[in-house]
């Protein structure tokens, strides 16, 4: 990861959620909530990492049963959640599959639906709650070949915008994060053509890394965004405009 300057927050004494967090953005956000001294909780439904600083759990987020059975067995102070699971079946909307279709919205807007439905509670009842919902530009702008992706990202926004007015009477924030292309290690793979594009669409002339990302979320959920609610952050570079 390249070096600069890592900003400083608290998280002692708090426990967060971080989806899809044995992997590329997530990892970054769980790493950085652990370095902050928050206690971490990974739900992903890959073989839990032993060698990960934070506790794993094999979770479906899809699967409200399964997030249920997680969440029941949390501390009680796990106020912070982190919606970051996500998975991309890309094809054109023509010649997408209803498999490819529907698995992508289950994992990447259903699943932040049964987390966030799950979690809420405790939040709502310690008066104290912060959660930040990882979108994409793309969810913003659209995407060839990606209508299942982006379809489920916009969802996300409206159920981001929703939770915020549902749960800000009790003390809780709900704000998402829209990242461009970030590299990540799966985005290393991706044709050097695919990154020129990206790189091109750019103002500032460089593609965000996962810490990028991290260091709004942890933002996001510290004491210091506690008048921001219901807000989209594009981290992109200048991508989208």
């Amino acid at each position: 990861m390249e070096e600069h300057a890592v900003p400083t927050w608290d998280f002692h004494g708090r426990a967060a959620v971080v989806t899809g967090g044995n992997r590329g953005i997530g990892r970054a956000i769980a790493e950085a909530l652990v370095a902050a001294g928050a206690e971490v909780h990974a739900f992903d439904v890959g073989a839990p990492d032993r060698d990960a600083p934070f506790i794993c759990h094999e979770v479906d987020v899809s699967d409200a049963a399964s997030v249920a059975a997680a969440v029941a067995k949390l501390p009680e102070n796990t106020t912070l959640l982190v919606n970051n699971a996500g998975i991309t079946r890309d094809r054109s909307l023509i010649k997408m599959s209803d498999e490819e279709w529907q698995v992508v919205l289950s994992v990447n807007l259903t699943g932040a639906f049964n987390t966030l439905r799950a979690l809420a509670p405790r939040m709502r009842a310690a008066g104290h709650g912060r959660i930040v919902n990882i979108t994409s530009i793309n969810g913003l702008r659209g995407k060839f070949g990606q209508a299942n992706y982006s379809a489920a990202k916009a969802g996300l926004v409206g159920l981001t915008k929703t939770a915020a007015k549902e749960l800000g009477p009790k003390g809780v924030t709900v704000n998402a994060v829209a990242p461009g292309m970030v590299m990540t290690e799966m985005a290393t793979t991706l044709p050097q053509e695919i990154l020129d594009a990206a790189l091109a669409e750019t103002a500032l002339k460089r593609l965000a890394d996962p810490g990028d990302i991290a260091h709004t979320v942890l933002f996001l959920l510290s004491d210091a965004a506690r008048m921001i609610t219901g807000e989209v952050i594009k981290v992109d570079s200048g991508q989208y405009i």
